[in-house]
């Protein structure tokens, strides 16, 4: 069943959803009812992401909970699987029954064997198996593991990958259930970036024959760039024989979103840093982000927007994108279209090009952009925006056909001032 199906069900006409069905705290109908140690009932995931903010009190009592125990209300969910069957005329469907949580017991167990260096390369493998099965099942089980130290003995199998006691399924399965729990400790991240043979290693999986691995890998790279402060450990990263090409390579993976996705964060984490940026021009970072650039989703949008404006900032990266057919035009098209972030980098990086090259600024006339940027100074877009907006027009006052700004019907009665 499509996720938020049920709740859209809701909202059909003559479908009265009694209270008690209803989480207090979404107001929306329970999926998984949980009890908490005061008698309430919440749905599953809207109480734990208000403990996980820190709250330690009843949303309805508001007494402290001293027991973070969530028992499931089985009793609840019957019932209102039979009402949304009973219903099921007016459009609601059935939720389903969601799968037990994995047992805290159980994973501080599988934990122990995974981190055992006495226990058998075979045990050990089934350990981490069983934990990557189980932080796939949902995302309660990954709330669980993210709480356990998982990430040292992760990393340690992962990196005697040239032991006698490691194989390639210990390594690999390692990297891959890594990946799902990001580093996110600027001490792991900081240890891992300071060893350039580590980050070589991860490098080296890049073009492993396996997309999942080359992209694990990808993904546990770019969880260190994001985690680590130090701008020369970024650039240690970055020098990593390797790894620019391969995490430019990772974007032109066809119909792998995943591939897609991690590319382009590890890319633009690369091009934070001025010193990558030439590198990731000449392994041919402009030509993949714009023939990729239609994909991205809204967030991904933007952070692929920023990466072509950092790009944009040294000289070879103004010559790359001007170079390939299809900027312009695709960052003109953008400008108001995504969000405000994703404008303002477009607005960015247009107004590096034209800055670099007459010809792009005819271009980008041609494109329309002088329409485009009218829109966006009177629109409520941000004020870096804006200013950028405002610096383009100038730039291309002289290329403006004096007739198509007076003849549109768009700008007849515009109150912005000519330049």
């Amino acid at each position: 069943m499509p996720g938020g199906r049920v709740v859209d069900a809701l909202d059909v006409v003559g479908v009265q959803v009694p209270w008690h069905f209803r989480c207090p705290i979404s107001l929306e109908l329970m999926r998984d009812p949980v009890t908490v140690c005061t008698g309430q009932t919440y749905d599953r995931s809207s109480i734990e992401s208000w403990v996980a903010t820190g709250n330690t009190t009843c949303p309805v009592t508001r007494t402290a909970i001293t027991d973070f125990s969530l028992i499931p209300n089985h009793t609840l969910r019957r019932l209102i699987q039979d009402w949304c069957v009973s219903h099921s005329s007016h459009g609601v469907e059935r939720i389903p029954t969601p799968k037990q949580p994995a047992d805290p017991t159980l994973l501080r167990h599988l934990l122990s064997q995974l981190s055992s260096a006495a226990a058998s390369p075979h045990l050990r493998l089934s350990a981490l198996r069983r934990l990557r099965h189980l932080a796939r099942d949902s995302d309660h089980n990954r709330f669980l593991l993210s709480s356990l130290p998982l990430r040292d003995p992760l990393l340690s199998i992962l990196f005697a990958h040239d032991s006698d006691s490691s194989t390639p399924e210990l390594t690999h399965d390692s990297l891959a259930l890594l990946a799902l729990f990001p580093l996110t400790d600027p001490h792991h991240c900081d240890s891992l970036a300071s060893h350039p043979d580590r980050i070589q290693f991860l490098t080296s999986l890049l073009t492993h024959s396996s997309i999942d691995v080359r992209v694990d890998a990808a993904s546990v790279i770019e969880s260190v760039l994001s985690g680590t402060r130090s701008l020369e450990l970024r650039v240690m990263v970055g020098n990593s024989d390797g790894l620019v090409e391969g995490i430019v390579e990772m974007l032109k993976i066809a119909g792998h979103p995943r591939a897609l996705k991690v590319g382009i964060k590890a890319l633009f984490g690369l091009s934070l840093v001025k010193q990558n940026r030439n590198r990731a021009v000449s392994a041919g970072a402009a030509e993949a982000i714009v023939n990729r650039l239609g994909e991205f989703d809204k967030c991904d949008a933007e952070r692929a927007l920023a990466t072509i404006e950092l790009l944009c900032r040294v000289a070879s990266g103004c010559e790359a994108f001007a170079g390939h057919a299809l900027t312009v035009p695709l960052l003109v098209k953008i400008i108001l279209k995504v969000s405000d972030r994703a404008t303002e980098y477009a607005a960015g990086a247009l107004l590096s090009l034209c800055s670099a090259a007459e010809e792009v600024r005819r271009e980008a006339v041609a494109a329309g952009v002088v329409t485009q940027l009218l829109l966006l100074v009177q629109s409520e877009c941000t004020e870096r925006a804006k200013r950028k907006a405002q610096m383009l027009l100038k730039m291309l006052r002289d290329l403006w056909e004096q007739d198509s700004i007076a003849n549109s019907d768009d700008f007849g009665c515009s109150d912005v001032l000519r330049f």
